[in-house]
């Protein structure tokens, strides 16, 4: 592929280079298109990308073509997929930098338990030439990958832990259809983000649920059997009606900690994000954008809580998690009407020793960067914090 092409952000380009790279032709369900199009148009006029930027978007873009050519030819090789019926879904929702990850890493610890790993995320299907029962090469891929970020934005491994064989966020899945808010973290994509925010999500959670079941039929035939998935992204804050209408067996773990301290620690990823393709991005927008995003999520998110009842739910407080996450746990587990066995505990206990939080950078950010100041923070997310966070809230 020539210089020029691999930039290129236009539709006719990148489907025929997708196809080309598959050598195959099926997309399956084509409501992808119109986002696809609107997020390629976006990136290509507003996000004011470097060439590395563009190369990496365009090359973003192609990956999950290919992903879906390739899970669509396995739907089809092996129709008993999407008979798969998925194991009810705990799911861990909350704002970013509220412990979500690291609740989830220590639930999906659990031997009974499913959770989407970096690498299946990145490459759902099976690579060509993949030999069940030996060694898979998308793993490979994704440490590669997983460095290359790093190299390329150091700051990074202060803000997540970075890790190509563990459990994370299965809003990479959700890309796959194009319903995403994973792009308006990487770039400014006004119109793209603008379109999003009035559409109904159920086409994305239906091809999320498609590719869940193309994992969880590749982990049965691997020997694995569990009795739930664990999930987890902050997305779901935003279309938790979505979310339990497509999977209704959900039950959410919400996790809680201060906005006034995790909004601007998310503002910062999204610039160390940013940066990467574009030269110089503006943080005050990028503050804007964080702030109104979540602000709005969180809203939706009391609406549908308000409308579910409390039983759906178990709230978490971070602080908790972070003084005695197996205390934390069990508590989960009790409220969730669950059984921690010994092997579940046993296991937990091993990845707290080994996945302590002061093996990383400290994460440094200041309020002012991004335009905020506490009475803006407090203002906007002030029913929140009311609820969930203030001295006599509920939780």
């Amino acid at each position: 592929m020539s210089g020029d092409e691999a930039t290129r952000l236009d539709e006719t380009h990148v489907v025929e280079a997708a196809r080309a790279r598959a050598e195959l032709q099926d997309f399956g369900d084509e409501a992808f298109r119109e986002p696809m199009r609107l997020l390629l148009d976006s990136l290509d006029r507003e996000a004011d990308l470097n060439a590395g930027g563009r190369m990496a978007q365009r090359a973003r873009v192609e990956d999950i073509l290919v992903n879906r050519l390739r899970a669509e030819d396995h739907f089809r090789r092996s129709p008993e997929i999407l008979e798969q019926q998925l194991a009810p879904p705990i799911v861990i929702v909350g704002l970013s930098r509220t412990g979500t990850t690291m609740l989830q890493r220590l639930l999906a610890s659990d031997p009974d338990a499913y959770a989407v790993l970096w690498w299946e995320n990145r490459n759902p299907a099976p690579l060509p030439g993949h030999v069940w029962g030996g060694h898979d090469a998308r793993i490979d891929d994704a440490v590669e990958q997983v460095r290359l970020i790093l190299e390329a934005a150091p700051q990074l491994a202060s803000i997540h832990p970075w890790d190509p064989e563990g459990p994370d966020e299965e809003i990479l899945l959700l890309e796959h259809s194009f319903y995403s808010t994973t792009p308006e973290s990487m770039a400014n994509v006004p119109s793209y983000r603008a379109w999003l925010r009035t559409r109904d999500q159920t086409p994305g959670y239906r091809y999320l649920e498609r590719l869940l079941q193309l994992l969880q039929w590749q982990k049965r035939r691997a020997g694995s059997e569990a009795a739930r998935w664990v999930l987890k992204t902050p997305h779901h804050l935003g279309y938790l009606d979505v979310l339990f209408r497509v999977f209704p067996e959900t039950r959410v773990i919400q996790t809680h900690r201060d906005p006034l301290e995790t909004i601007p620690s998310v503002a910062s990823m999204y610039h160390a994000l940013w940066s990467l393709a574009c030269d110089d991005p503006d943080p005050l927008e990028v503050g804007r954008q964080c702030a109104e995003h979540y602000a709005q999520a969180l809203a939706r998110c009391l609406e549908v809580r308000d409308a579910m009842g409390p039983e759906r739910f178990v709230d978490v407080d971070y602080r908790a998690v972070v003084r005695d996450p197996l205390q934390e746990v069990r508590r989960i587990y009790e409220q969730l009407g669950s059984s921690l066995t010994s092997a579940a505990e046993a296991a937990m206990t091993e990845w707290i020793r080994t996945h302590a939080r002061d093996t990383r950078p400290a994460h440094d950010y200041t309020l002012e960067k991004f335009g905020y100041s506490e009475r803006g923070i407090a203002r906007d997310f002030a029913a929140y914090r009311e609820r969930f966070i203030l001295p006599g809230s509920r939780s």
